[in-house]
């Protein structure tokens, strides 16, 4: 039997363990250096959401975080009136967990809602995303239903192909308007 040269082993293991070292300390500072900059980024785009969701408002107040997980701010006008409530909520989707953002007049009537995350398939669930979706909860109240054919009272029409995403992103809401009648009592 042939014998084995010591450094054959060690050599090449040192050299690996080497550029480990480089490229985890390289990742370490790329993340140091960015990761201000993606917090800035995350809070700019939702920042961003709220103006969607609830147009007319001209400031937002603090966000606070209720016991559900469930987030709000207060929307006001530029007298400092409460003109309405920007929430943001999730439910399980197809893919994972898709985060909604969901603007309220006083009354509780939805102004808007934006998908702020989600994982759902390319061409399907992430059609969510798409006007044509979002449109359908403007101006509704109240707790909402699936249906497949139709966009009247309280149902909103599913995606097709798409109902398990459809639910997810009506659950979310109805999760929201739940948190404003209780919470907040339907005005402040």
């Amino acid at each position: 039997m042939k014998k084995m040269n010591p450094k054959a082993i060690l050599l090449p293991a040192i050299a690996l363990l080497v550029i480990c070292l480089v490229a985890t300390t390289l990742l370490a500072g790329t993340n140091m250096i960015t990761s201000e900059k993606i917090a800035l980024n995350a809070v700019e785009k939702e920042n961003a959401s709220r103006m969607v969701v609830l147009p007319t408002a001209g400031d937002f107040s603090e966000v606070t975080t209720l016991e559900s997980g469930i987030t709000y701010c207060a929307g006001l006008d530029k007298e400092g009136n409460t003109i309405g409530y920007v929430f943001t909520s999730g439910a399980k989707g197809y893919g994972g967990t898709v985060a909604v953002m969901v603007g309220l007049d006083t009354e509780g009537v939805i102004t808007g809602i934006e998908i702020l995350s989600h994982s759902e398939t390319p061409g399907l669930g992430a059609n969510a995303t798409g006007e044509a979706f979002k449109s359908r909860f403007s101006g509704k109240s109240g707790q909402l239903t699936v249906d497949k054919n139709s966009n009247d009272g309280q149902n909103i029409q599913a995606i097709t192909a798409a109902t398990i995403t459809s639910k997810a992103v009506v659950s979310a809401v109805n999760a929201v308007i739940g948190e404003f009648e209780t919470v907040l009592g339907g005005a402040e």
